[in-house]
């Protein structure tokens, strides 16, 4: 699942990289720069959603609602993030976690991107995090995400921004999913500039992982009750 506005030029690098993929997901603000035949020229069956540009919050929202695999990857579309990677996620979920995030942190990952600014603001987080979660994580802010498509409907999403990183992990927390980091290495984006501002997403961040710790263990949805069995048809002649 990919968030795209105006990513063409990156895309031109992804897309070659995601043919092995069951299933490409691309969530379009309305670019205008021809992302979208970039993605069917390489990938003519990916499934295109195309929506007013509302956050990358809302963006990974609809794209997993969209989407119908069983093991579900979030990257970005920005050419950062290295599909070569992916197997070290989906090792960890077929071996029982339901979620698994990357850390630029762990032995093996990095960071090419990372400015001064924003790595400290990153570790004050996640150290924030860490103490109202009780978790043990290092690396807080960042997109690169797998996850079992069962745990959706467990994290209740509503973030629309940035934040929506955030809300996934302390959601997944409060759900009681298994969850799990792996060390990931983050390039600089290829081409074109950010959408992030370090202070405004960093204090939506903040006021995100607050706000959701007093709001109590989130219940498992109800599952849907059985049908009830057709009557047996007559045999009486």
């Amino acid at each position: 699942m990919i968030p795209t506005l105006n990513e063409a030029d990156n895309l031109r690098w992804l897309m070659p990289r995601l043919t092995a993929v069951d299933e490409v997901v691309i969530v379009d603000g309305q670019s205008t720069d021809g992302t979208v035949e970039v993605v069917l020229a390489v990938r003519p069956d990916a499934k295109i959603i195309v929506e007013p540009p509302a956050g990358k919050g809302a963006a990974m929202r609809a794209g997993m609602a969209a989407a119908t695999g069983d093991l579900l990857i979030m990257l970005d579309a920005d050419g950062s993030m290295d599909p070569a990677e992916f197997d070290s996620f989906l090792a960890l979920l077929c071996r029982g976690f339901d979620f698994v995030k990357g850390t630029r942190y762990g032995c093996g990952g990095g960071s090419d991107d990372l400015t001064g600014l924003r790595s400290v603001g990153n570790r004050v987080l996640t150290r924030l995090a860490n103490v109202l979660y009780g978790q043990n994580w290092s690396d807080l802010c960042y997109g690169y995400v797998a996850l079992r498509r069962a745990a959706v409907p467990r994290l209740c999403l509503e973030s629309t921004g940035f934040e929506i990183e955030t809300e996934m992990c302390v959601n997944a927390v409060r759900a009681g999913l298994r969850i799990a980091e792996v060390p990931s290495h983050e390039t600089e984006r290829r081409f074109g500039e950010s959408n992030l501002n370090t202070f405004r997403d960093g204090w939506r961040v903040l006021r995100t992982m607050v706000r959701l710790r007093f709001g109590g263990p989130l219940e498992r949805p109800a599952e849907p009750a059985p049908a009830e069995p057709l009557p047996a048809l007559s045999t009486a002649e």
